[in-house]
């Protein structure tokens, strides 16, 4: 996802955010954050529920969101007495409510592609996000009840490829550890989500790179 708003860019892709030009200094879960609050613009976001997709299996501070929401609004310049961007919706929660457009995309890594190796199936990976889970718009349905509909997501960008997990009940393994914050992908990487294994492999692009792929895999 690419958003401009003002004279801000956020892109999920390469987890950046620029404002005027320049990259603004934003944290992780601060990046986080604004992307689950853009992704469910216009409506409102409750406090429970972002306690629980920012810091899943963990006991913070009441003082934490807060901070994080203080910190997001000093790198996109929004003022809290009069927010632009991030709403604070009195007894509930936040809001993203700038006017947006959409930023061009940026296109994949060149000369690279990217595939899921799953048992005799080999899913391409395409531009942007990859969504892995039991959700049957997935790029790999796994139709398991352990599984969340949409449990993780492989992001493609000119940089390369990561892996995140979207605040799934039991979570992704990467490398044969859970994971809590967007990791880059390596060739040979294995992917464990549920009683599924998938391995991830990057390839230089030749001619007939496409032609045996398919796009979409079932289960």
């Amino acid at each position: 996802m690419r958003l401009s708003f003002g004279d801000c860019i956020f892109d999920s892709g390469t987890r950046e955010v620029s404002r005027g030009g320049k990259l603004a200094p934003v944290s992780p879960k601060a990046l986080r954050l604004l992307e689950i609050l853009a992704e469910r613009r216009p409506n409102a976001v409750s406090k429970e529920e972002l306690y629980r997709l920012l810091w899943p299996d963990s006991f913070v501070s009441d003082a934490n969101l807060p901070n994080l929401v203080a910190e997001l609004r000093a790198a996109l310049g929004d003022d809290a007495r009069e927010p632009l961007i991030v709403r604070t919706v009195q007894r509930f929660g936040y809001a993203f409510r700038a006017k947006t457009r959409a930023a061009p995309e940026k296109s994949a890594a060149a000369g690279t592609a990217y595939r899921l190796i799953w048992g005799n199936r080999e899913i391409d990976l395409d531009a942007g996000e990859n969504v892995l889970g039991r959700d049957r718009g997935a790029v790999a349905w796994i139709d398991e009840e352990s599984v969340s509909r949409r449990h993780a997501r492989i992001m493609v960008d000119n940089r390369g490829a990561s892996l995140e997990d979207l605040g799934s009940k039991n979570g992704t393994v990467l490398r044969g550890k859970k994971i809590r914050e967007p990791v880059d992908l390596r060739d040979g990487d294995v992917i464990k989500i549920g009683p599924a294994s998938l391995v991830f492999r990057a390839f230089q692009r030749t001619g007939s790179t496409a032609s045996t792929v398919e796009k979409r895999a079932r289960r």
